[in-house]
Protein backbone atom coordinates (compact mmCIF):
# COMPACT_ATOMS: atom_id res chain seq x y z
CA UNK A 1 0.00 0.00 0.00
CA UNK A 2 1.48 3.35 -0.95
CA UNK A 3 0.96 6.69 0.79
CA UNK A 4 -1.95 7.74 -1.47
CA UNK A 5 -3.87 4.51 -0.84
CA UNK A 6 -3.23 4.75 2.91
CA UNK A 7 -4.46 8.36 3.04
CA UNK A 8 -7.52 7.44 0.98
CA UNK A 9 -8.30 4.59 3.39
CA UNK A 10 -8.06 6.91 6.41
CA UNK A 11 -10.20 9.69 4.93
CA UNK A 12 -12.84 7.29 3.60
CA UNK A 13 -13.12 5.87 7.12
CA UNK A 14 -14.08 9.31 8.41
CA UNK A 15 -16.28 10.64 5.58
CA UNK A 16 -20.03 10.04 5.49
CA UNK A 17 -19.85 9.75 1.69
CA UNK A 18 -16.68 7.69 1.12
CA UNK A 19 -17.31 7.29 -2.61
CA UNK A 20 -16.85 11.04 -3.05
CA UNK A 21 -13.34 11.11 -1.52
CA UNK A 22 -10.33 11.56 -3.77
CA UNK A 23 -6.63 11.63 -2.89
CA UNK A 24 -3.86 12.34 -5.37
CA UNK A 25 -0.21 13.19 -5.26
CA UNK A 26 0.25 16.66 -6.69
CA UNK A 27 4.01 16.62 -6.65
CA UNK A 28 7.03 15.56 -4.73
CA UNK A 29 10.69 16.37 -4.50
CA UNK A 30 13.63 15.02 -2.55
CA UNK A 31 12.21 16.21 0.77
CA UNK A 32 8.40 16.46 0.50
CA UNK A 33 5.40 14.56 -0.84
CA UNK A 34 2.41 16.82 -1.55
CA UNK A 35 -1.01 15.18 -1.28
CA UNK A 36 -4.36 16.73 -2.15
CA UNK A 37 -7.45 15.35 -0.43
CA UNK A 38 -10.81 16.23 -2.00
CA UNK A 39 -14.00 15.62 -0.02
CA UNK A 40 -17.58 16.71 -0.44
CA UNK A 41 -18.46 20.02 1.24
CA UNK A 42 -20.75 18.24 3.70
CA UNK A 43 -17.83 16.06 4.90
CA UNK A 44 -15.41 18.93 5.57
CA UNK A 45 -16.50 19.26 9.19
CA UNK A 46 -15.90 15.59 9.89
CA UNK A 47 -12.54 15.51 8.12
CA UNK A 48 -11.24 18.73 9.70
CA UNK A 49 -12.75 18.11 13.15
CA UNK A 50 -13.25 20.48 16.03
CA UNK A 51 -10.41 23.01 16.06
CA UNK A 52 -8.66 20.92 13.38
CA UNK A 53 -8.06 17.97 15.68
CA UNK A 54 -9.04 15.32 13.13
CA UNK A 55 -6.96 16.93 10.38
CA UNK A 56 -3.99 17.06 12.74
CA UNK A 57 -4.43 13.39 13.58
CA UNK A 58 -4.66 12.53 9.86
CA UNK A 59 -1.46 14.45 9.15
CA UNK A 60 0.29 12.70 12.04
CA UNK A 61 -0.75 9.23 10.88
CA UNK A 62 0.17 9.89 7.25
CA UNK A 63 3.52 11.35 8.32
CA UNK A 64 4.23 8.30 10.49
CA UNK A 65 3.39 5.98 7.58
CA UNK A 66 5.66 7.95 5.29
CA UNK A 67 8.47 7.90 7.82
CA UNK A 68 8.25 4.11 8.06
CA UNK A 69 8.26 3.65 4.28
CA UNK A 70 9.65 6.67 2.36
CA UNK A 71 11.42 8.80 4.97
CA UNK A 72 9.91 11.93 3.38
CA UNK A 73 7.83 14.69 4.91
CA UNK A 74 4.19 14.91 3.79
CA UNK A 75 2.16 18.04 3.13
CA UNK A 76 -1.57 17.25 3.26
CA UNK A 77 -3.89 19.74 1.60
CA UNK A 78 -7.60 19.16 2.38
CA UNK A 79 -10.09 20.77 -0.03
CA UNK A 80 -13.81 20.45 -0.71
CA UNK A 81 -15.88 20.52 -3.88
Amino acid sequence: MDIVEYTLFLVKSIASEPDMVSVKEIGSDEEFINLEVLVKESDMGAVIGKSGSTATALRTMVQAYSYLHDKKKVKLNIESF
